[in-house]
């Protein structure tokens, strides 16, 4: 469905599962999102597109590596979509519920252990061959098994089909979190799997891979045999460029749709207009807990030190979300085009709004005088002989998150803090990640997120808190036989690390992924985009439309 056409401000409240992209007119309201950006016209001079065509501008770092191979992270890896060429046992709505695909019905025992899905009887792959419980223990089974997959199934412990309509999952702990992830997972033909298969991929889903040029473009076509509804859109070209090379596709009229950044958000292309899709693909900084001087050890015998002697102070981690203008962060680093985000899940319905906090530099100064830290003559606080000076990280290949630590870094002078903003390559913020606050990026359809940021062994727990409290109700939520009952456990959980709580993190955004869109073009309803900037926006393009 195509959403309404009006300008998108940093000033959205917290929002739960609003409408999740919206059409800004490139000729009219777009320019007026930035003051300091040049406005380029262009003209779009292609023919009206086919019917049941469309061609997409990805960025080049789109393009799947191990290519159309779910077992190693097709839709399933860091960034989750849904597959397209396989299908899946479910799929998530954009209310973040569930939908049946490939499963007619799911259970789970009393103690969380044992997941029994009843597969259909009316699905074939497209070389003809039927699809049974057999194939979905096989993909699951190649996951488990296969050390280069980056799909997360350490918590099943084996997977049996006892016939061809039953698949039988046994876990070693409750996990139901893990029904996030089954629902992006593609399943592959046993018969037709080889190492292959993610270059020439069989699957039973929307679209067929019809060619794939590589470093350059793929097409899918709609699969004839497809067991549900036709795509509207039978063809799907996707290009894969940077965004200078997709912004000029677009003006010469050889895209339908480019991905883009707020960088161009100013730009305007004749017949085009901006999409904006809201997303949880939020940027926060994390803030050690620990104080300074520890050491940590990883798998591979790598020490990382730990502790930070300013930020271990949780009335510096308070002040900071409390000190914070996360949309005025927004209004000038991202030209408006994002929404305030004070978790790493707002939106979504296991986030809590009593994580929310408006910005208060009095209650920030409060704090931090009633925590000993003293304001100098030169504007920087002191306690204890501890200077409230820090640097925060951030990776040198992005300009966006540049930006957003530089003005993080301003905004802080107003309460004593000396924040240096220091760019680098993933290789040295990684040796800082448990000592010194860094700038990231996260965000996913799915609760699991929290449970690797905030749970005492998450493997994303950078501010090394622990918390008894916390990871009870995180264990309780995963306990849950039904997903819905599941969500107040994680919103009490993830208040104890909130602004007003621990305040292990600053949220202060979730950056809007953008598009520039032929005005004739009618993208249905968007889902909540996760981290990651390629195929999300692609999930539901077989109900897309050309005017």
């Amino acid at each position: 469905m195509q959403q309404s056409k009006r300008a998108r401000t940093a000033k959205t409240p917290f929002r739960l599962l609003l409408p999740t992209c919206l059409f800004v007119l490139a000729l009219g309201l777009l320019g007026a999102c930035s003051s300091n950006s040049q406005s380029n016209e262009g003209t779009a001079t292609a023919e009206a597109p086919p019917a049941s065509q469309v061609i997409i501008a990805m960025g080049k770092s789109s393009e799947p590596e191990a290519g159309f191979n779910p077992i190693i992270n097709w839709g399933a890896g860091e960034h989750m979509h849904e597959p397209l060429i396989q299908s899946t046992l479910f799929t998530t709505t954009v209310a973040m519920g569930f939908e049946n695909d490939l499963a007619t019905s799911y259970a789970s025992s009393d103690d969380g252990l044992t997941w029994t899905f009843t597969i259909r009887e009316d699905v074939t792959f497209t070389d003809g061959v039927p699809l049974t419980a057999h194939d979905v223990a096989f993909t699951f089974n190649e996951i488990r098994t296969n050390p280069a997959s980056e799909v997360d199934l350490s918590m099943v412990e084996s997977v049996t089909a006892p016939d061809n309509t039953t698949v039988v999952m046994t876990l070693n702990k409750p996990f139901n979190a893990l029904l996030y992830t089954i629902a992006v997972i593609g399943i592959v033909p046993e018969h037709a799997f080889d190492l292959n298969y993610g270059d020439n991929p069989i699957g039973s889903g929307r679209y067929m891979l019809e060619q794939w040029d590589k470093g350059q473009q793929i097409i899918l076509v709609a699969n004839p045999s497809y067991y549900g509804e036709a795509p509207r859109m039978e063809r799907v070209v996707v290009v894969f460029m940077d965004e200078d090379a997709a912004l000029a596709a677009a003006r010469a009229g050889e895209v339908d749709l480019a991905a883009t950044s707020a960088v161009y958000s100013s730009q305007r292309i004749e017949g085009f207009e901006l999409l904006a899709c809201a997303t949880v693909d939020s940027r926060g900084i994390s803030l050690p807990t620990p104080a300074a001087g520890g050491t940590t050890t990883d798998g591979e015998g790598i020490e990382y030190a730990v502790g930070n002697a300013v930020t271990s102070d949780k009335a510096i981690r308070q002040a900071i979300n409390y000190a914070v203008d996360r949309e005025l962060m927004i209004e000038n680093v991202l030209n408006g085009y994002g929404t305030v985000a004070y978790s790493v899940s707002d939106g979504m319905p296991w986030a809590s709004e009593k994580l929310i906090v408006k910005t208060d530099i009095q209650k920030a100064r409060q704090l931090l005088d009633d925590a000993g830290w003293v304001l100098g003559e030169d504007g920087v606080r002191t306690k204890d002989g501890v200077e409230a000076a820090f640097t925060v990280w951030y990776p040198s290949s992005d300009s966006v998150r540049q930006g957003l630590a530089n003005e993080f870094a301003n905004q802080m002078k107003e309460v004593g803090f000396k924040v240096t903003a220091e760019g680098a390559g993933w290789d040295v913020l990684y040796t800082h990640q448990f000592s010194s606050p860094i700038l990231w990026g996260w965000g996913s359809n799915a609760p699991i997120e929290l449970y690797h940021l905030y749970y005492s062994t998450g493997s994303a727990n950078f501010a090394r808190y622990e918390s008894a409290a916390l990871d009870a109700q995180y264990d309780e939520a995963l306990a849950e036989p039904n997903v819905e009952d599941s969500y107040s456990h994680w919103q009490l959980g993830t208040e104890v690390v909130g602004p007003e709580g621990a305040a292990t993190w600053l949220w202060f955004a979730n950056v809007d992924h953008l598009y520039f869109a032929l005005d004739t073009l009618n993208v249905a309803e968007q889902k909540l985009h996760p981290h990651g900037h390629g195929w999300a926006v692609v999930n539901n393009v077989d109900q897309w439309t050309w005017s």
